[in-house]
């Protein structure tokens, strides 16, 4: 267990930390700017949100750079991803500020590309995360944050970031997958 794979899992347990703060019951008070509300339990989740996600390219540098890329890293990273990614859409699904179909598109997309890889590691190879992917989950986290803080700063100024980002978050998400599986087509013609 090097470095890099304990960051990782440091992702992976503020998991569930993002998810109390989005959906606890209590309010530990509110941020008020002008018309604009925000909880403090959501801007402590996507601060905690912001700093799972930024530990994605800590980890993968880390790997690199100190020569410790293993396949409990390529498997884990994109696992801590999604695990983070989904609870957060799940999250915001029960907010009721994301369409659940979004959330339903995005993790199945999640299941289909993990369901190839494990196709894949029965045959002894690790697909690891594609540059492609890397810029799925960035523009899901870029989308994300907004949505867990109510569309803060564009809300001053009539802009639907959030809108705009869901959009693009599923767009990028959807040819993503469709790219991983093109490129790995072999994986599933032979097995």
């Amino acid at each position: 267990m090097n470095l890099a794979n304990r960051i990782t899992l440091v992702r992976i347990f503020l998991v569930p930390v993002v998810m109390f703060f989005l959906l606890i019951g209590h309010n530990f008070g509110t941020f008020t700017i002008g018309t604009l509300s925000i909880t403090y339990n959501e801007i402590i989740a996507a601060v905690v949100f912001i700093i799972a996600a930024s530990t994605d390219g800590l980890d993968g540098y880390i790997a690199r750079k100190r020569k410790i890329v293993t396949n409990l890293g390529k498997f884990l990273d994109p696992l801590a991803d999604k695990l983070l990614v989904s609870a957060a859409l799940i999250s915001l699904v029960q907010m009721q500020r994301l369409e659940a179909w979004i959330a339903i598109v995005i993790i199945s997309r999640e299941f289909a590309v993990t369901g190839l890889r494990l196709v894949a590691a029965a045959d002894g190879q690790v697909i690891a995360a594609s540059a492609l992917g890397k810029l799925k989950t960035w523009v899901q986290i870029v989308a994300i944050v907004p949505l867990m803080i109510q569309n803060f700063p564009f809300e001053y100024i009539g802009f639907p970031f959030t809108t705009i980002a869901s959009w693009a978050m599923v767009i990028i998400t959807i040819y993503s997958g469709y790219d991983y599986f093109a490129k790995n087509r072999k994986v599933i013609r032979y097995s």
